[in-house]
């Protein structure tokens, strides 16, 4: 009995468990906050040890319709007693089909559109790139700088950071190509980038031979750096004027998380092919490429899929999650939420000199953090904000090339009154890592 009881100890205690997961768990894999959660409801969060926390991360843009929503989970629960798992490629099951039908309608509007399922982000991208290739016979891949597409190597190749996510790893897949992103604080305009294109296909490889344009129409781990209707535009001009395919990497930004259902929608034009993931799932894992069906139907029979892709539980909480995004009015909710935190945070940014710029399009924001007197990025006092809010109750993580701008990802479903209370907690934590508060 006493071994039992000291084994639930382990389970109520945030440092023992910390410390079997340094045992355990390899360093490799990062955990921001030093907290173990044992029960979470929309966007709040319960520690092993029942201290509670406004969740502004979210699963990091997973949980854009709040942790444990009754409609995911009463539609999982009601999967989970008919098919757990059968495999789509062994046999078809109704919620993979429906899926997929209100997805195209969604991305295509009236437009022949397909959709193909998977389990991760990364997932998504590598087959939409094989997709492109596939249907143009073409090798070449144009990313960005400061893109994220996930840790897989061609996934850490499209990547346009150098640490941590490219390391030793290589080597790497070749024919990607990179371009900067637009990024005004720092003084890259669109035609900076748009001219960078033109020198590319001059120097490094022909129009002709470039398959896809991989984009965030919102960078995530960039630093949440929107891409203006103005350059998506001229990107899709230049696509189409080449025969080059253009993938909005909407894994992030997809499903609401900008105010619009996807992120590409702010910029009227109609991609060759999104990925998407996180919020599809409303915390289950599925993702997927949805895209024009005589291109998604370029690969050859057996070509594409996996195992666990388009699960039969991923696909019912994903319908779920779709019903909820429109019967919840979860877009317009975005929106108003967006304004608050946006209209929050330019306050504080004239309270703290720190906040260099604040930015974002629906309720997808940012801070970055700058040092006041150089105007250089400030990776530690980030660091120092985030610990701060942590210890006040208050989850959030950063991003960008230099890990100094703080991200919030809080779900759709958050409250009124819990964006205050972030808010406040915020305002606390800025106060004390920049030294006001002892």
């Amino acid at each position: 009995m006493q071994n039992v009881m000291a084994e639930q100890q382990t389970y109520s205690d945030n440092s023992l468990l910390l410390d079997a997961r340094e045992q355990h768990v390899p360093r490799g894999v990062v955990t921001a906050h030093p907290l173990v959660i044992e029960r979470a409801k929309g966007s709040e969060v319960w520690d092993v040890e029942g201290n509670r926390y406004l969740d502004f991360v979210g699963g990091i843009g997973v949980l854009n319709v709040g942790h444990n929503h009754p409609a995911v989970v009463n539609a999982v629960t009601r999967q989970l007693g008919l098919v757990s798992h059968a495999c789509f490629q062994v046999v078809a099951y109704p919620g993979y089909i429906e899926l997929a039908r209100r997805l195209n309608q969604l991305v295509g509007n009236g437009q022949p559109f397909k959709s193909v399922f998977f389990t991760s982000g990364a997932e998504a991208v590598e087959n939409a790139v094989k997709i492109a290739r596939a249907h143009t016979r073409r090798s070449g891949i144009i990313a960005f700088d400061g893109a994220f597409h996930g840790r897989t190597l061609l996934g850490c190749t499209l990547t346009g950071m150098s640490q941590p996510y490219k390391q030793n790893f290589g080597p790497f897949p070749g024919e990607v190509y990179r371009l900067p992103f637009p990024n005004a604080f720092y003084g890259v305009s669109d035609e900076d980038c748009l001219n960078a294109l033109e020198q590319l296909f001059a120097v490094q490889i022909a129009p002709e031979r470039v398959a896809a344009i991989i984009i965030e129409p919102v960078q995530g781990d960039g630093g949440f750096l929107p891409a203006g209707p103005h350059f998506m535009q001229a990107l899709r001009r230049v696509s189409e004027k080449h025969g080059i395919l253009m993938i909005c990497d909407e894994v992030q930004t997809g499903f609401g998380r900008t105010g619009k259902m996807f992120a590409f929608q702010h910029s009227a034009i109609v991609p060759d092919l999104i990925t998407v993931a996180k919020s599809l799932g409303g915390g289950l894992p599925i993702s997927g490429v949805v895209g024009k069906a005589a291109i998604v139907d370029a690969p050859l029979p057996g070509g594409l899929g996996g195992t666990y892709g388009g699960n039969a539980l991923g696909c019912a909480a994903a319908l779920a999650v779709l019903d909820l995004l429109e019967q919840d009015n979860l877009l317009v909710r975005s929106n108003l939420l967006g304004e608050k935190l946006n209209a929050h945070l330019q306050q504080l940014a004239e309270k703290y000199p720190c906040i260099g710029d604040v930015r974002g399009i629906g309720f997808m924001q940012a801070a970055e953090i700058i040092d006041p007197e150089t105007r250089r990025p400030d990776a530690a006092m980030t660091q120092k904000i985030l610990d701060c809010a942590c210890q006040e109750g208050l989850l959030l993580i950063k991003c960008g090339l230099h890990r100094s701008t703080i991200r919030f990802l809080a779900p759709l479903v958050t409250t009124d009154s819990q964006l205050e209370e972030a808010m406040h907690i915020l305002d606390i934590a800025l106060a004390r890592a920049s030294g006001r508060l002892g």
